[in-house]
């Protein structure tokens, strides 16, 4: 018998193996300062592109005035225990109501992390005799809650809808024999490639097959739709979605996260999300904090007209510049180069100390070997001096990345 610990040591993974060349500064990299369009990085000054931060509220004062007067009246600590048990407010109920409105759906789940709160949700909405249908381009959080279904569960090809349509019809076949229903998954936008889910499509099948969506809607909240409201108002197909999703973590700048759905199907949550039941309910600043946000996503149209400014001129000049973008519809803007992993890393550390300009780098496995991903999230902080400053570096970086300039620095890295 071996030892549990021996694998681990021996194979730290695809990213794991490349540890001790990247940890401190490919990744658990240290951004300095206010979160803003330049923080520090490495002793100097960068233009961030890789901060969630879409409407600019992480520093916005009337954002921090909100947190700052709860954290003083409130602490970090109140309330105290799980919402079921002693950590329910009557602000943790506004909340959900303001949501709920907001989403045009009869209720709403507050819950602690998105992350945490998707794989719970999944695990509470299933049983054994259901089947699930997801996009195979599903975030994390979707295919962690997934690997926790004990029934079968089936991948379409991204955006497919043939596919989708094809595992529909293997669903509807095993939940008629086991007398289960279908739970199909998909994301309002997909946050590596910048897609929105073919969400109105996907409801149309409703016509033929006997499903319900769920839908993850972490990047379209706050960036689409009226008011921020999300995908489903941006493709005018928002009642067609079951159970709704959204993160507290991009556009408002914050911690937590929420499900909203039918009240029959939100007080089931409730009382079955295990992660919720047995967790410590969300602080009172971080609820107070997120009725502020939420009220300035309502009353100040201009903080996402400026991010769309930002984003339009952002696309439109790599476009401009020959710089493939994929299929983007949202703010979302990946930038796709053809180079191996220590190629990457010799290009991203050219752009960080000689450019300054600091984006997430995004290799294999989570896209294809031979692919290097630039995501860049364009914020309402940018100014067009920074999107101008960042595609003039590009075009740089590219130019030595196709002379073979960073393979030749790759091969020295030890």
């Amino acid at each position: 018998m071996k030892d549990l610990f021996e694998r681990i040591v021996k194979d730290k993974g695809p990213l794991g193996k490349w540890a001790k060349q990247a940890e401190g500064y490919y990744v658990f990299p240290k951004l300095e300062g206010e979160i803003s369009n330049r923080m520090r990085f490495n002793g100097k000054e960068v233009i961030t592109w890789s901060i969630n931060d879409y409407l600019g509220l992480a520093n916005h004062p009337e954002v921090r005035k909100v947190d700052a007067e709860a954290a003083k009246e409130y602490g970090m600590a109140y309330p105290m225990g799980a919402r079921m048990m002693s950590g329910h407010t009557k602000f943790h109920e506004q909340l959900e109501r303001e949501l709920a409105d907001f989403e045009e759906k009869e209720a709403a789940y507050l819950v602690n992390f998105g992350y945490q709160g998707m794989v719970s949700a999944i695990d509470a909405l299933v049983s054994k005799n259901d089947v699930i249908v997801y996009d195979m381009d599903a975030h994390a959080c979707i295919i962690d809650g997934v690997r926790l279904h004990p029934g079968k569960r089936f991948t379409f090809k991204h955006n497919d809808i043939q596919s989708l349509e094809k595992n529909l019809q293997r669903a509807t076949k095993i939940a008629e024999e086991h007398n289960g229903g279908i739970l199909v998954i998909s994301e309002g936008v997909f946050g590596m490639r910048g897609e929105q889910g073919k969400l109105k499509e996907i409801i149309d099948l409703k016509k033929e097959y006997n499903f319900r969506l769920l839908v993850d809607d972490a990047h379209g909240f706050g960036t689409l739709g009226k008011e921020g409201r999300g995908t489903g108002f941006e493709q005018g197909v928002q009642d067609g979605i079951d159970v709704y999703f959204a993160t507290f973590a991009k556009s408002m700048a914050g911690i937590g996260a929420f499900f909203a759905a039918d009240k029959d199907i939100i007080q089931y949550l409730q009382y079955n999300m295990r992660s919720q039941m047995f967790a410590k309910s969300l602080p009172m600043p971080m609820v107070k904090g997120a009725l502020k946000r939420l009220d300035m996503l309502r009353t100040m149209p201009e903080l996402k007209e400026k991010l769309w400014e930002n984003v339009d001129a952002l696309q439109n000049g790599l476009k401009e510049n020959g710089f493939d973008i994929g299929k983007t519809n949202t703010c979302v803007t990946p930038v796709f180069l053809e180079g191996d992993i220590p190629e990457a890393m010799a290009m991203v550390n050219d752009l960080r100390e000689n450019h300054g300009i600091f984006c997430s780098i995004v290799v294999y496995p989570v896209i294809p070997k031979g692919m290097i991903l630039l995501r860049l999230i364009p914020t309402t902080s940018h100014t067009l001096e920074d999107v101008a400053v960042t595609i003039e570096s590009f075009s740089a970086i590219r130019t030595k990345l196709k002379k073979g300039i960073y393979k030749r620095i790759a091969a020295t890295m030890t």
